[in-house]
């Protein structure tokens, strides 16, 4: 923001150098980035941060200027004189966006003479870097640089029908702003328009068709309250910042609207003479009450570590343009002003008394009480997963939680409800809230494929959301963990047992169940649980999935609830005793039938065995149906037998492996391979 000294000083008296107030402004918020000086004029730069739109014109910095000097801050009236024409009898205004346009002003002058400026309204807009165009256009940018209020100047004569129309734009309506690039509007943006067409871009620009020209004699002033979502999403979809734009994102004073619609057309009728109608077209909601905050005197200390006398907290919220309602030692009631929307609690209180008081009054070593929270076990479960996928080179993700259509149709294994929808797309294209990281992680494996990149290694933390199963039941956000690998089933499966063993308590029964869902290749997907909860999904991706993100490789995934593993955290690892006895390791090969699983023959093992069995581990699989049949699969395990006492006997290692291959036949209908 590039604050003019002389114009500055027309609001408050500044009985101080230019540098002491920069590096005051500087010492309260407002960072001086630079002081130069243009024709005859200082100018301060400075950095003006998105909370503090206030301080976006003249009047705002001179506001702050007047806290700090402890003077008084002098606003022009704003009176202008009106003719007994009323404004009504001119020209009507119709809201049918309130949403995108809360409030819209109007007033009408007639008979003015367009022409050059004045010679000081050219040299303080230069000052402030605006060029000069006319000295209608001139004052409106003036009044935007004094208060904030962007405004906007309509021709009358090219207002067809006699009537401004505040609307939605129409699909691939088109408009030619006043810097005659033609620009396609969609529906979620803002227009000012006639009977016939778009006149304005909300909030963004105005169109050439009915800008103030040489001819200009009639003229509509528009002062308005524009959605600042809505101002920023045409602005950015449109590449088309502005100063007006930059401003109604940041909620100019609601309160002043009005004042800056008067200080306009005065200074209109200064420099360009005319009539000003009698009245005003004020459409929409008026600005409301600001609602009070509580505030505790001793909470001054707490959060800053001083003291800070009640009586000058009083006056430094006064001087702000705070209402102090009711006031004790202990206890005040304030109300924030209009134009501060920023302050809404307590501390945002403390912190305007800090910055005024000033914050080299606090002692470097003044003692503040903190609180260090404590750690969750959700932050503990993700710091060891992370480190589990980082030893297996699995590199971290980041996607966005809203998603297209052609994400959501490969379904997720988690719901069969559809999925939530965003009333407004905050991504092109993209409104669907995601119910599984698997397509975006899937969509990130094919980014890095178009890259050369054909093996990309991912997984991502996020939240996903599902819709409620029932009528009135609340949607869920649930924490998971999706991981995307190379279409190797056996490794992916590895990296998620590695993580439960680092995370999950040694009591929890972990259990693997076959299960189906068309995100996964048929036979492929395994459900895995935590004594008999759902912790997630491990398989191979279906070749339509796969197809359908356009990759050229298989991929393996897993999809987990961090949620669930937090929960069943083991928070104080302990570690095992190490056996310094040799093992002993036998080898058996089983014939069994194809339906049997690998769950189920190492519950066999681990029933049939001693205390002396300390793993069982899958080998390989192995078919071939003319020697053993159709449907019908050979199965290596190794099991590895270790006393901590003593050194094993082969009779004792016999004994086990007897009572397992016996569990086996009779439990499993499997036949030993000698």
């Amino acid at each position: 923001m590039l604050v003019c000294w002389e114009w500055l000083a027309q609001y408050v008296d500044l009985s101080v150098s230019v540098d002491h107030l920069a590096n005051r402004f500087a010492m309260t918020g407002l960072n001086h980035e630079s002081t130069s000086v243009v024709g005859s004029d200082t100018v301060i730069d400075l950095e003006v941060t998105s909370n503090r739109g206030d301080c976006l014109g003249h009047i705002g910095v001179a506001r702050e200027a007047a806290v700090i000097l402890q003077t008084k801050l002098r606003i022009p009236p704003a009176q202008p004189t009106c003719s007994a024409t009323p404004v009504e009898s001119q020209i009507a205004v119709v809201n049918e966006f309130p949403s995108g346009c809360p409030r819209y002003t109007a007033r009408v002058i007639r008979g003015v003479k367009v022409g050059p400026s004045p010679e000081w309204l050219v040299r303080r807009l230069a000052a402030v870097g605006m060029p000069s165009v006319n000295n209608v256009v001139d004052v409106t940018n003036y009044v935007m640089m004094e208060c904030a209020q962007p405004l906007h100047a309509f021709d009358l004569e090219h207002i067809k029908g006699g009537k401004i129309i505040v609307r939605a734009a129409r699909e691939k309506e088109q408009l030619v702003a006043i810097d005659h690039r033609t620009y396609q509007l969609d529906p979620g943006m803002v227009v000012i328009a006639d009977a016939e067409r778009a006149m304005a871009i909300g909030g963004v620009m105005g169109g050439a068709d009915s800008e103030v020209s040489g001819a200009t004699t009639d003229l509509l002033i528009e002062a308005a309250a524009f959605d600042p979502l809505a101002v920023r999403r045409a602005a950015r979809l449109l590449k088309l910042q502005s100063p007006s734009s930059f401003r109604f994102e940041r909620r100019p004073d609601p309160v002043g609207l009005d004042w800056a619609s008067r200080r306009c057309c005065e200074l209109i009728l200064q420099t360009a003479g005319g009539q000003l109608c009698m009245g005003v077209i004020d459409v929409g909601a008026q600005p409301t009450q600001r609602e009070s905050i509580e505030f505790r005197v001793a909470q001054i200390e707490r959060v800053l570590g001083i003291v800070i006398p009640t009586l000058e907290v009083v006056r430094i919220l006064t001087a702000l343009g705070c209402q102090v309602i009711t006031s004790s030692a202990s206890l005040l009631t304030v109300t924030p002003p209009s134009w501060r929307g920023d302050v809404t609690r307590e501390v945002d209180l403390i912190e305007e008394v800090a910055r005024l008081y000033g914050y080299e009054q606090i002692p470097e070593d003044v003692s503040v009480p903190l609180q260090v929270a404590d750690i969750r076990p959700k932050d503990i479960a993700m710091s060891r997963v992370r480190h589990s996928l980082s030893a297996y080179s699995i590199d971290e993700a980041m996607t966005a939680s809203v998603v297209p259509d052609n994400f959501e149709k490969l379904g997720s294994p988690w719901t069969d409800q559809p999925p939530l929808e965003t009333e407004t797309p905050l991504l092109v294209g993209s409104r669907l809230l995601r119910r599984s990281l698997l397509p975006s992680l899937l969509a990130a494996r094919y980014t890095n494929q178009s890259q050369s990149i054909r093996n990309a290694q991912l997984y991502e933390a996020a939240n996903i959301y599902l819709s409620g199963a029932g009528t009135g039941d609340l949607p869920q956000q649930i924490a998971v963990l999706g991981i995307v690998t190379a279409g190797e089933l056996p490794l992916v499966k590895g990296v998620v047992e590695e993580m439960i063993e680092q995370v999950v308590s040694s009591s929890v029964r972990v259990t693997w169940q076959a299960s189906e869902h068309p995100l996964f290749a048929p036979g492929s997907m395994q459900r895995v649980c935590l004594d008999d909860a759902a912790l997630g999904y491990v398989g191979l991706i279906s070749r339509q999935a796969q197809e359908a993100m356009s990759l050229d490789q298989p991929v393996a995934a897993a999809e987990l609830s961090i949620d669930l593993l937090a929960a069943q955290l083991e928070e104080v690892r302990r570690a095992q005793q190490v056996s310094m006895f040799p093992g002993v390791v036998r080898d058996l090969n089983f014939v069994v039938d194809e339906g049997v699983r690998w769950s189920d023959f190492e519950n066999a093992c681990r029933a049939a065995a001693s205390r002396l069995l300390q793993r069982v581990n899958y080998r390989e699989t192995y078919r071939d149906a003319k020697k053993d049949g159709a449907e019908k699969k050979r199965l290596l395990l190794s099991l590895h037998f270790q006393s901590n006492e003593r050194t094993l006997t082969s009779e004792e290692v016999d004994s086990d492996v007897a009572r397992i291959i016996a569990a086996c036949t009779e439990r499993l209908g499997a036949t030993l391979l000698s």
